[in-house]
């Protein structure tokens, strides 16, 4: 949102009469640009299962820009980004040609790399990585302050809500 785009997330609306996978498909075909994190597929805990939920919908995604019928989809852009550098050829070779970037499951180089990428992309107006953080963390504290003050607990900020969260990040932008 510090760059000027809106982020979409299946979360962001919640009926359990539909189907998750329509809601990814109409994101996916609702936006030009899409973001896959494949850091967080690998278990992490003895007898946990792997995630495959992002390979899949990046699957989806490329599935789309190649097959659609609609040649306007061809001109949609990726960024993959995977927390261990190589990480993502050992356990999907087959996206071993596409340039994946790194950011070393550190919050403040994925914030980076993104930026980066909006601004191969064409975007030169934009602060830098190290500026969007700094930004991020004063408006996550005045979130937190914010919201404690109306008595919400820990607990209870964890599990706002992606359309409320966005809603106070809007605020805090357009303030």
């Amino acid at each position: 949102m510090a760059c000027g785009f809106n982020p979409r997330i299946a979360l962001e609306r919640f009926d359990s009469g539909e189907s998750r996978i329509d809601k990814i498909r109409e994101l996916i075909e609702e936006s030009r640009l899409s973001i896959h994190d494949l850091s967080r597929i690998k278990s992490t805990k003895r007898n946990e299962l792997f995630r495959l939920n992002m390979p899949y919908e990046i699957g989806l995604d490329f599935g789309c820009k190649i097959y659609h019928t609609n040649t306007k989809y061809r001109k949609k852009k990726s960024l993959i980004l995977e927390g261990e550098k190589y990480s993502c050829q050992k356990a999907l070779s087959d996206i071993a040609s596409s340039d994946v970037k790194c950011h070393d499951n550190d919050s403040e180089v994925l914030v980076s790399e993104l930026r980066n990428w909006f601004a191969e992309l064409g975007r030169t107006d934009l602060k830098s990585g190290s500026s969007i953080w700094d930004d991020y963390n004063v408006f996550y504290t005045d979130f937190f302050v914010d919201r404690t003050s109306h008595g919400f607990k820990e607990k209870d900020i964890d599990s706002i809500p992606i359309p409320e969260f966005i809603g106070f990040i809007q605020g805090y932008i357009d303030r």
